[in-house]
């Protein structure tokens, strides 16, 4: 029996069968993945960015510095915080919220912001003070007296800025264009918590 015949007689090898009923899941930047969890390298480079962007927004417009003025220190921090904490949680975050509430229905929307706001953010947001202390060098006393000073009007202003945001951006942004909503809002909010942390 020649060659050929032999390889077509044989059985086609079968790849795996999609699993029906499950779409692939899709991240805060837009791109597909198999899982929930571990945000895109991208998206923790933009996340250090933005906290860059937004210190020296914060030390130029807000606090008046001046070039001479301006603690380069402080902005390097404020980006290390954004690479080594905000980007990777945060956008984890995303991911587990598109993978847990899947759909882009007004309902959909509501539980998404709910359960960002209502659980997520406040977590964070301690978590976020308690880090920015920290790389400041308080002291551990230090650190837990200014974030009882500081966190209730930070998740105040939070709650002003984030909802309606999250709420637009769930229900009427696709989500490859979400990331760019969440940037712009982003600097604006990383301004004011580069101030709000800074301020002794």
């Amino acid at each position: 029996m020649s060659r050929s015949l032999l390889l077509a007689a044989r059985p086609p090898v079968l790849g795996r069968r999609p699993v029906l009923g499950r779409r692939p899941v899709e991240s805060w930047d837009g791109l597909p993945r198999a899982g929930p969890a571990h945000p895109s390298p991208w998206a923790v480079l933009v996340a250090g960015a933005l906290m860059g962007a937004g210190d020296v927004i914060a030390q130029q417009l807000v606090e008046q510095r001046g070039l001479h003025g301006h603690q380069c220190p402080r902005t390097l921090r404020m980006m290390a915080i954004g690479f080594c904490f905000v980007g990777p949680v945060v956008g984890s975050w995303y991911r587990i919220l598109d993978w847990l509430i899947p759909g882009n229905t007004k309902v959909v929307a509501v539980k998404k912001v709910i359960l960002d706001q209502g659980a997520f953010a406040p977590c964070f947001l301690g978590c976020f003070l308690a880090a920015t202390g920290a790389v400041n060098g308080l002291s551990v006393q230090d650190n837990w007296s200014k974030i009882q000073q500081d966190y209730v009007d930070a998740l105040m202003t939070n709650y002003c800025i984030w909802p309606p945001v999250q709420v637009a951006n769930f229900y009427f942004v696709p989500l490859q264009h979400r990331l760019a909503v969440v940037q712009c809002v982003a600097i604006v909010w990383n301004c004011y918590l580069s101030w709000k942390t800074n301020r002794m």
